[in-house]
């Protein structure tokens, strides 16, 4: 519905913003992570923002990047985390802390958070689990067939196998195959 807020900071109150756009000013609650990156009072400001409705409130969420937008709407997905929690999370970790403790399975980084207990965590890991990439989308340094063959697996996993049998496919694959060949001779190799 409002996918984007650019204005006039008027008020800064952790964490929630007053944004003036063209004299209409919009209530935006942010994460910590954003709040601190915010331009002085009577400054422009731009805001990527997630509009949430429930029977009893509605909300405007602002983020300064698309990363964290992103994350935001994949936490408010999984059950018993709502938009607070999600921006809790957000707020008490940057976006790529939370994908390396996704990857390392790490709750106790985030039991760290306020109002995060070991079962949300737990739900939180295992929610997210192959949704967040640990280097953010980011190509790796060392190029070439690693990245094939992680981009052989996601496709696989894309296609409903499991990590396991992703894994084992793209392994069994020649190691200077080329993304869609591999996924041709993956394939081959599981319909048997």
């Amino acid at each position: 519905m409002i996918g984007r807020l650019s204005g006039t900071l008027a008020e800064k109150n952790p964490p929630q913003l007053l944004v003036d756009v063209g004299g209409v000013g919009y209530e935006v609650d942010v994460p910590m992570s954003t709040f601190y990156h915010l331009p002085a009072l009577g400054e422009r400001v731009v805001l990527l923002t997630e509009f949430v409705v429930r029977e009893d409130a509605q909300q405007l969420f602002g983020f300064l990047t698309a990363s964290e937008r992103a994350t935001f709407r994949l936490l408010v997905k999984i059950s018993g985390v709502g938009p607070r929690m999600a921006l809790a999370l957000l707020s008490g970790l940057s976006v790529a802390e939370l994908s390396q403790a996704v990857a390392a399975q790490d709750g106790a980084r985030l039991v760290k958070v306020p109002g995060i207990g070991k079962k949300t965590a737990e739900r939180v890991l295992l929610e997210l689990k192959g949704k967040l990439a640990p280097d953010l989308g980011l190509p790796s340094a060392a190029g070439g067939a690693g990245d094939a063959h992680a981009d052989i697996v996601q496709a696989l996993m894309a296609l409903g196998y499991n990590e396991r049998e992703a894994q084992a496919a793209a392994k069994a694959l020649p190691k200077d195959v080329g993304v869609s060949e591999g996924i041709k001779l993956a394939l081959k190799a599981l319909n048997r």
